[in-house]
């Protein structure tokens, strides 16, 4: 089979490689689109992200959908949950599986991910969809399930103001599912135009770009100066961070969803303090398809109008510039193909 490994900076290699043996607890699955995720961004720049750096080779990929291949499920369509928790410890004891010290993720780390032709992967994360959804579909449950583990951190109640500073997929998620949770002013900011016009089609009610903290005047009018009951940083950049510090109302919420190049997040600490804001950093999701998968099907979340590009494992190099340019939206790799 082809796989796609990262062997450096920059450095994505085609490789055969054998197909790989289910275990006892294991499906084989062919896989059919994955998407390329901000933090496959991260690996493929600078081989790391946070403090997990690259020790060997490894295949990216962890927003994927496939169909499993032999067996009693042969022939299921199926989202991949990339996360594969020990289900023995305290946290996953909890039901705080994301919490897991001895999670395994795809792509991330030691574990190979789904850029790849076919995975051996536990059945219990391997979760059946239903024909609505397309291949496409369905590797957007993921980012998707991430801005829903996101929204319910934020605990908007119907009527509130909410930010969403950073509009890429799971900033788009993020304002559809504001939206849906009853929002009624939802302010939006981004560096690119075609991203802010996406968050308008999303249901953002004001946009603006950003513009070295300017762009914060503009959108405090556009909540009637009261700025936001929740705000969602979902760029991964002190900017994005201090956008959310500076427009939270006092007694509100901020949840920190992106991710930093640096390892680091800084923002001002009086005008936190001096609003008694609540602060929330999110980790990935927790066993959230079965709700994802709902949204989708009930049209409460739009999962076809993120993706904007498609492209065979073989063209990997123009799918991967396409998606560090930030062209589109989102960019979809089809390993089987």
């Amino acid at each position: 089979m082809k796989a796609l490994r990262l062997y450096g900076p920059g450095d994505l290699r085609l490789v055969d490689e054998a197909v790989p043996v289910p275990g006892s607890d294991e499906e084989l699955v062919r896989v059919t689109a994955v998407g390329v995720c901000g933090s496959d961004l991260h690996w493929y720049s600078e081989s790391g992200i946070g403090d997990v750096k690259l020790s060997r080779p490894i295949v990216l990929g962890h927003e994927a959908a496939g169909v499993i291949e032999s067996g009693p499920r042969a022939g299921l369509r199926v989202a991949i949950d990339p996360a594969i928790p020990c289900e023995k410890c305290e946290q996953c004891r909890a039901g705080h599986q994301h919490f897991c010290l001895a999670l395994r993720f795809a792509g991330d780390g030691a574990t190979d991910g789904t850029f790849r032709e076919f995975v051996a992967w536990p059945s219990e994360s391997l979760i059946p969809v239903p024909d609505s959804l397309s291949d496409a579909d369905v590797s957007m449950l993921e980012p998707l399930g991430v801005g829903l583990h996101a929204i319910r951190l934020g605990g908007i109640k119907p009527g509130e103001r909410v930010g969403v500073f950073g509009c890429g997929p799971i900033g788009l998620f993020l304002i559809q599912l504001a939206r849906a949770s009853g929002a009624t002013t939802i302010v939006a900011t981004d560096l690119l135009p075609h991203r802010l016009e996406a968050a308008r089609a999303a249901g953002a009610t004001d946009t603006a770009l950003v513009s070295g903290g300017a762009e914060r005047v503009e959108l405090r009018a556009a909540t009637g100066g009261h700025g936001v009951d929740v705000a969602f940083e979902a760029a991964g950049v002190d900017d994005s961070v201090e956008t959310s510090i500076q427009l939270a109302a006092p007694g509100g919420t901020v949840v920190v969803v992106g991710i930093p190049s640096e390892d680091h997040t800084t923002f001002t600490a009086s005008a936190a303090r001096r609003k008694g804001l609540t602060v929330k950093l999110s980790r990935r999701m927790n066993r959230v398809y079965p709700e994802a998968i709902r949204l989708a099907e009930s049209g409460l979340a739009d999962l076809r109008s993120i993706v904007t590009g498609s492209y065979p494992l073989t063209e990997h190099k123009a799918a991967f510039a396409a998606a560090a340019a930030r062209e589109g939206l989102k960019v979809v790799i089809r390993p089987s193909e």
